[in-house]
């Protein structure tokens, strides 16, 4: 009894351009996927057998024909890895989009002192307890921030008077810069120093390329600083009288 032997699989006749892009599929492909099937077609189109391919790629026979089969009838999309969408997301997107809006607000717009800005453990804390979310872990928020693009950013702190007659007060100081009186002169007087309002570093989290701008001081033109000194009075020491000295003598 002869048994007749297998047919050997191999890939339909290629064009001058299709070798020409597998080719360049064999040497620029990044996905190892879509490398080793690139690989596995041209060698079968330069005569290749499937036993000798599977020796050298260390594949299976079935995995070589497989690719030879799909490349024939669907050309190049074979090539593509084909995903699964993988697990669903446990987070919806619209809570994604709340929790990434929460993240840009500060505790104090919660009612919380006491602490200013948000941590991941603090914020997914906030997020259970405000019934945003059953359960968060900290890497899950992080990566929710990371693809909202809310990234932790270097801000500056806004400086204000506490005093509710500030803005009068202000109004009229600077009224003696704009219109100085005719007959005096205008004297600052500062018991520390001239003073300038510098902006302090803090940390938010903040769009991505957006980070929180708040200005810390004011522009002033034209001005200049005047030095005002009040007299010191300087105690002498004591002399005695002369009966004193005398007596001392």
């Amino acid at each position: 009894m002869v048994v007749a032997r297998k047919p050997s699989v191999f890939v339909r006749s290629l064009t001058m351009e299709e070798g020409r892009r597998l080719q360049k599929i064999s040497r620029t492909a990044k996905d190892p996927i879509k490398l080793r099937r690139a690989i596995v077609v041209l060698m079968s189109a330069q005569g290749q057998s499937v036993k000798d391919i599977t020796s050298l790629m260390q594949v299976s026979d079935d995995y070589v024909r497989d690719v030879i089969h799909a490349f024939n009838e669907q050309g190049f999309e074979a090539l593509h890895p084909k995903w699964n969408g993988g697990r669903p997301k446990a987070i919806d997107e619209q809570t994604r989009e709340k929790i990434c809006l929460i993240a840009r607000t500060s505790p104090a717009d919660w009612k919380i002192t006491a602490f200013s800005t948000w941590s991941l453990a603090k914020l997914a804390e906030h997020l259970i307890a405000q019934k945003i979310v059953p359960a968060i872990s900290r890497e899950t928020l992080r990566r929710i921030l990371r693809d909202g693009k809310v990234t932790w950013q270097a801000t500056t702190t806004w400086k204000a008077s506490t005093d509710p007659d500030f803005l009068s007060k202000m109004h009229t100081i600077l009224a003696l810069y704009d219109t100085p009186p005719a007959d005096g002169r205008v004297v600052c007087v500062d018991e520390f120093g001239p003073l300038n309002l510098q902006p302090r570093k803090g940390k938010s989290w903040r769009p991505q390329t957006h980070p929180l701008r708040l200005r810390a001081t004011y522009h002033r033109y034209d001005s200049g600083d005047a030095h005002a000194c009040r007299p010191r009075f300087v105690q002498r020491p004591n002399v005695l009288p002369d009966s004193s000295a005398q007596a001392r003598g």
